[in-house]
């Protein structure tokens, strides 16, 4: 799992170096644009997300303490946690897309819709991963190296999430 997780977040490194370069190319369509976002729903998908990294540790926590139904309700709470952040994400999607601002709007919204929808998908592939620890926290004989991996998978969802929200929303 630390092998993937580490050519995941090198893989979004580079994204990140080639968004920085588009902006400094171009840093007045870049700033225009983002004032097109809602810094409020970036926020709040934000600390949707940090609740559900805090959630997942949690319940490694209570799973190391053989406390396996309370470890899998915590598991339960950071899937609902990521369901409510793509919500939240489709409506941003929708309004922006109402509004015109699309994929092929201009550069700016192209990262965006790229790197969101990358980011959208890794948190349905952690849906995945998280229901694999929430069975495996329903057997007798639990291995804690399932569940800390895929609290480790999840917790670098979030913290991609955490640059991108810097990069997309805060960086002005």
């Amino acid at each position: 799992m630390w092998l993937f997780v580490l050519g995941d977040l090198f893989i979004f490194l580079a994204y990140f170096v080639i968004f920085m370069i588009y902006r400094r190319w171009d840093p007045t369509l870049f700033l225009g644009s983002e004032r097109h976002l809602d810094l409020a729903i970036g926020a709040i998908n934000t600390l949707v997300l940090l609740t559900s990294s805090c959630l997942v540790a949690l319940g490694v926590g209570a799973a190391r303490r053989a406390q396996l139904q309370r470890a899998a309700r915590f598991v339960q709470g950071a899937i609902a946690c990521g369901a409510l952040f793509l919500a939240l994400k489709a409506f941003e999607w929708v309004r922006l897309a109402h509004d015109g601002y699309t994929f092929t709007h201009n550069n700016f919204f192209m990262f965006f819709f790229a790197l969101t929808g990358v980011h959208a998908f890794h948190i349905l592939m952690g849906f995945i991963v998280l229901a694999v620890v929430r069975r495996e926290l329903r057997t007798d004989h639990f291995r804690e190296h399932v569940v800390v991996a895929g609290a480790v998978y999840w917790h670098m969802v979030d913290l991609i999430w955490v640059v991108l929200f810097a990069l997309l929303y805060v960086m002005r």
